[in-house]
């Protein structure tokens, strides 16, 4: 559990406290008690300088100004893919969505035995075929920087070995395989930029 922070504006006393228990006997009892949490105690404190409302209208324009660089960064008329597994290698399952709606496109797993780098590698093809197959101008985001590299050379330059619980994952891989080389997709496979975006939508949220 991540580490909280309580900013209390209005209370029995003001001040900055380490727990929900603290900072709940400050406000207890109080009318229009005003407080919020915080996960960075650098923030907290910046917060707790300023007046309640202005640390209020500060978070609105903040939120604001990051909606409107979400909306200029990214291109909304698009699909997003990801992968998961349970170990690498382990149980592993894939995902394609909309990337505004978050709809889910197609899904596939979970395979018993794989990799993420595998998963993200077939998840990216899935969705090229998909979007060839209904003739869309969509693009897709991935955020595998990997797996757009094996795409681009059209081979999963995977070292899982063939055995009898890969064999149906490797039968995908091979067909993946033989798509990328027969077939002239013109759909851009763009990197999804997490560190600025936030998880990208077809996240299945296990991190």
């Amino acid at each position: 559990m991540k580490k909280k922070y309580y900013v209390v504006w209005k209370g029995k006393k003001r001040g900055i406290y380490n727990s929900w228990e603290e900072c709940k006997s400050m406000i207890s009892g109080v009318k229009n008690a005003q407080f919020k949490s915080f996960t960075n105690l650098t923030e907290a404190q910046q917060a707790f300088k300023q007046s309640y409302w202005a640390h209020l209208q500060q978070s609105k324009a903040q939120t604001e100004q990051k909606d409107k660089f979400l909306n200029e960064a990214i291109n909304w008329n698009s699909i997003s893919v990801d992968a998961a597994s349970s170990g690498n290698p382990g149980i592993m399952e894939y995902r394609g969505v909309d990337t505004k709606t978050k709809k889910v496109l197609f899904h596939q797993g979970p395979f018993e035995l794989g990799t993420n780098n595998i998963g993200e590698f077939l998840a990216i093809v899935h969705g090229l075929a998909f979007l060839h197959n209904i003739k869309s101008d969509k693009v897709l985001y991935t955020d595998s920087q990997i797996a757009i590299g094996w795409v681009r050379k059209r081979k999963c330059k995977t070292t899982l070995p063939l055995n009898k619980k890969t064999e149906k994952l490797f039968e995908l891989i091979s067909r993946a395989e033989e798509w990328l080389n027969n077939t002239n997709y013109k759909t851009p496979v763009l990197k999804w930029e997490t560190s600025a975006w936030g998880e990208i939508p077809a996240d299945f949220g296990r991190k």
